[in-house]
């Protein structure tokens, strides 16, 4: 699927990943629906590009705020051609601290959104993709989901992000098997480190420790890198049903 002239929901595109690919599909002359939590961010990111952009305000768990988002789509650009999901949350607890147990509302709160917020968008858009006119391939559709490297090597701490990442990943394959019949691809990025506003309040040693941890290039990713291999992931058919590691080799430690 090329991107011109095809729509694609862009979740997250407040900032970092999520703007990024919306800035970077405008440019190649797709039509972007831009989404996020953040009203602002999310408008003056849509704004310089012009009739390509549509922007609103959307929490990916709430049916029906993406269902009205896929709607804006369809109706402003006649239709959804694609998915690029970068809306998530990172919080931080140990299972056991000196307050007690990990929270549980903590838990539950980053699993809603990394995972059942993915699914929810997924879902959804699918619906509205199997609609679609086929391309030359029988091609409806592409969601692009974000896992993460924490998927695998989750750090001390990170037990609830792991875990909804990780979610993510598994949801890959069945998900691309079964939306194969309609013509629709799925894929998940799993990125490693990115200089996104998730690091930008990170401690200098926790930064440093964190690009030693990759082997090159000995730096965090850059938020262009990943809307790099979701365009490629976009044009490139053969690309289906697997998690694809964005790292620079990085394998982190526990902590």
């Amino acid at each position: 699927m090329q991107l011109t002239d095809h729509c694609f929901l862009i979740t997250g595109a407040g900032s970092g990943l999520g703007a990024a690919t919306a800035t970077t599909f405008a440019a190649e002359g797709a039509n972007v629906v831009a989404v996020d939590v953040n009203e602002q961010a999310v408008k003056t990111l849509a704004a310089p590009l012009g009739d390509h952009a549509a922007a609103t305000t959307m929490d990916v768990t709430d049916a029906g705020q993406v269902e009205a988002a896929v709607k804006l789509a369809t109706e402003r650009f006649g239709a959804l051609h694609g998915v690029v999901h970068c809306a998530g949350i990172l919080q931080v607890s140990r299972i056991l601290t000196r307050q007690g147990p990990h929270d549980l509302d903590l838990f539950r709160r980053v699993i809603e959104v990394n995972l059942i917020g993915t699914f929810n968008v997924l879902r959804l858009a699918a619906q509205a993709m199997s609609d679609n006119e086929p391309n030359a391939e029988g091609e409806r559709g592409v969601i692009v989901t974000t896992a993460s490297i924490a998927a695998e090597e989750g750090q001390i701490g990170q037990i609830a992000y792991s875990a909804s990442k990780a979610g993510v990943a598994g949801m890959t394959l069945p998900a691309a098997r079964e939306l194969g019949k309609f013509g629709i691809r799925v894929v998940s990025i799993a990125p490693g480190v990115f200089g996104t506003a998730m690091m930008q309040g990170a401690p200098d040693a926790v930064r440093e420790s964190l690009e030693a941890q990759s082997a090159f290039p000995p730096r965090f990713g850059r938020p262009e890198e990943y809307a790099a291999l979701a365009r490629q992931i976009v044009e490139n058919a053969m690309l289906n049903g697997t998690t694809i590691r964005l790292d620079g080799a990085m394998r982190m430690n526990a902590k």
